[in-house]
């Protein structure tokens, strides 16, 4: 097991590269099934799911199309709670198959409210698809079909996911290690 120092925080593997890349090949698989001739719109949500859309996309052998969205509620370590959207979506959701592509789902405010406002544009349907999640944090229902991994409480760094902007190029997924 490697540590690893991002600024401030020390940080250890959690899930290492060969495991995120088994489970992303699962989800894939699962969405080639579901979403078998329906031409899914994959909405990336920006910055943190970048890696995991891009290989999840290697992955899914069905027509589909992509997009991305950029929220922001995250400062250092913490949620801020207020959800910003940053870059919008220009594309036609009007009966269109949207899964939503997160890297990670704590308390599911950002989710929720990011399917109230693609319901406005009147999807066929929105499902999401996330690499993970935590359950134990979850303060909303939410109907996450797609999850790679659920995961404690922790703090994660890697993957995609960031410690003020820094480590979203690590390949395996580090845990604070306090």
């Amino acid at each position: 097991m490697s540590k690893i120092k991002i600024l401030d925080k020390t940080f250890r593997t959690f899930i290492p590269k060969e495991e995120i890349q088994q489970r992303v090949k699962a989800v894939a698989e699962k969405l080639n099934k579901d979403m078998d001739g329906k031409n899914p719109l994959l909405l990336a949500v920006l910055n943190g799911s970048f890696i995991f859309a891009a290989d999840l996309m290697r992955n899914i052998t069905i027509p589909c199309e992509i997009s991305f969205v950029k929220l922001a509620s995250y400062q250092g370590t913490t949620s801020t709670g207020k959800i910003k959207e940053v870059i919008g979506l220009n594309e036609d959701l009007t009966d269109r198959t949207v899964v939503i592509v997160e890297d990670i789902i704590d308390t599911g405010s950002t989710m929720k409210q990011m399917i109230e406002s693609l319901g406005t544009r009147n999807p066929k349907s929105v499902h999401i698809c996330s690499l993970l999640v935590k359950p134990g944090k979850l303060q909303v229902p939410l109907n996450i079909e797609y999850a790679a991994m659920e995961i404690p409480n922790d703090f994660i760094v890697g993957y995609g996911l960031d410690y003020d902007q820094q480590g979203r190029q690590l390949e395996d997924i580090y845990v604070l290690d306090e």
